[in-house]
């Protein structure tokens, strides 16, 4: 069974919970993907999240960057999730790692690592999913 971890914005948790089943249904074992954090104990829950989220990258087959509208923008990659796809990039090229890294859409030249994310597709070392 292939381990995978699915990233994005944790306040999509809509799409976040359409993905989980989607990757469920495909028989893949879910290692870690974006939870809803409340502000009253953010302080306190983030550090642990953090932790347990880039241990689970360490460990998995397969990572999923799902890049969702949000904001008006088309394949929005937030802070968070450019930090996480560049340790996987990292992983794979310093570590060999084997990693399959897809992110769902094409980034809007609006994002602040359009360029980055474009240069990694070129390169062949991130790809586009296509869902079957």
């Amino acid at each position: 069974m292939k381990k995978i971890v699915i990233s994005g914005s944790s306040k999509l948790q809509d799409k976040v919970n359409y993905w989980l089943n989607h990757f469920k249904n495909k028989g893949y074992q879910i290692l870690d993907y974006p939870k809803f954090v409340s502000l009253d104990n953010y302080e306190n829950e983030l550090p642990k999240i953090y932790k347990d989220f880039y241990s689970a990258l360490e460990n998995t087959d397969v990572y999923f960057l799902m890049n969702e509208e949000k904001n008006g923008i088309k394949g929005y990659i937030g802070a968070s999730s450019i930090a996480e796809l560049t340790y996987v990039v990292i992983l794979n090229l310093i570590h060999n790692k084997n990693i399959d890294i897809y992110i769902l859409n094409m980034p809007s030249e609006e994002v602040s690592s359009y360029d980055e994310v474009k240069f990694w597709l070129d390169q062949g070392w991130i790809k586009l999913y296509e869902e079957d």
